[in-house]
């Protein structure tokens, strides 16, 4: 999407960048990605399901006390309009009222781009450059006589939106709007669970396609490349990817030392994929060319383990924080730590996922947000050991009535890391 810079992108450089750093090593196996048969993909969202998600944020606003909420450009701007656009210092929003019609405020010149996107009943209000566009939405709140209403803020909005309305209606309420777009956008429908079982599939199956082609000598921007071809032949957008080798793993985001694939080295693969704008993630960790050593293996059956261990305490109604302690009491008990010290877990055991890689909530000590049938989650918790290795194993999950289901299944073993 318009609106993303992940990690990834900042340190692998993207599918470009990468291809220009490549050895060439890749060159047969990125042009037989060719030959791969697309994975079947379902529809986009449609308008019938932004108008209910409309509804429901409706409800949860009334329930709430909030007049109207903001939503500038980004995910949740996609996920209750379908209007994709990035951000700048232009003003392009969403003010959807607590009843009725939202509007769109955008800038006079890009009111024809953005229409095209749009899929929900709502009037596009435009300022030209020498206007302000807070304006329109001060005016707005007043017709629909919200505006001494608490006004509810999305969590990612930039402060001088807050600001600026301020000057325009000054002494508006402001909140949070985390009860009406995490309301909505945490518990995932039918139709964006399928869009991100395909991302999953594909993604799999690229990492798949991409190591099992791996070869001596190669550097990451070639292993990132094969995945890329794969991704584009299978029909999902890649996202970008991190490849950690050797002493690299051990950092959860990679360094940017130079790293070759060389026999006997752990290589860490952690992917994102997105099928019309719903995401995938996924780590697979692997000795290249070589039976792993008796440390390599420990270290991996810990992390198959510690995965086992984060499912099996992912019940419903329990606060999401205690997947993380689950995990944490064990690796503890066999010597990493405490909490998140080295070597051992450095970070959350995992984070929500939908429309981002990252999204709220998170599987992270003291989040007491209990579990839902809808609500989808990675599962990863890594062991790193600095100046060595490290090793991390990622598959998503969602919440069902029944419990919880994996998008793709851990591999059974470090001999079968593809399963």
């Amino acid at each position: 999407m318009h609106w993303k810079l992940s990690r990834r992108t900042l340190l692998a450089g993207g599918a470009a960048a990468a291809a220009a750093a490549t050895t060439g090593l890749a060159k047969p196996a990125v042009r037989q990605a060719a030959d791969l048969k697309p994975i079947p993909i379902p529809p986009p969202i449609g308008r019938a399901e932004r108008l209910h998600r409309l509804a429901k944020a409706r409800a949860l606003m009334q329930a709430n006390g909030i007049g109207a909420i903001i939503v500038e450009s980004g995910p949740s701007l996609d996920y209750f309009t379908g209007v994709q656009w990035w951000r700048s210092e232009r003003l392009t929003g969403a003010v959807i009222p607590a009843e009725g019609d939202p509007i769109i405020v955008t800038p006079f010149f890009e009111k024809p781009s953005v229409s095209e996107s749009l899929s929900i009943p709502a009037e596009i209000r435009t300022w030209n450059e020498d206007e302000e566009p807070l304006k329109l939405v001060a005016d707005f709140l007043r017709e629909r006589r919200v505006a001494s209403a608490p006004v509810g803020f999305e969590e990612t909005d930039r402060f001088f939106i807050l600001d600026r309305l301020q000057q325009q209606l000054p002494g508006v309420r402001v909140v949070t709007a985390n009860p009406v777009v995490r309301g909505c956008r945490m518990i995932k429908s039918p139709a964006e669970l399928a869009l991100m079982q395909a991302a999953n599939d594909i993604m799999l199956a690229a990492l798949r396609y991409a190591g099992t082609r791996t070869r001596a000598g190669m550097v990451p921007a070639d292993i990132d490349a094969m995945i890329a071809a794969a991704h584009k032949k299978l029909g999902s957008s890649y996202d970008g990817g991190l490849v950690l080798i050797g002493e690299s793993s051990a950092y959860p985001h990679g360094s940017h030392k130079p790293q070759v694939v060389r026999a006997g080295e752990i290589i860490l693969l952690d992917c994102t994929s997105s099928v019309h704008g719903y995401q995938a993630d996924i780590s697979r960790t692997y000795v290249f060319g070589a039976d792993p050593t008796p440390e390599q293996r420990k270290l991996w059956d810990q992390v198959h383990r510690g995965q086992q261990i984060a499912i099996a305490a992912a019940k419903l109604g329990a606060p999401a924080g205690s997947v993380d302690d689950a995990v944490r009491r064990v690796y503890e008990s066999w010597g990493y730590g405490p909490r998140y010290k080295l070597p051992g877990l450095s970070h959350r055991t995992g984070h929500g996922i939908g429309m981002e890689v990252h999204e709220p909530v998170y599987l992270v000590h003291g989040e007491t947000t209990p579990l839902a049938p809808g609500m989808c989650f990675s599962d990863e918790p890594g062991l790193y050991i600095p100046g060595k290795f490290g090793v991390r194993l990622e598959d998503c999950w969602h919440m069902t009535p029944a419990g919880p289901q994996f998008f793709t299944q851990p591999p059974p073993s470090i001999d079968r890391p593809f399963g």
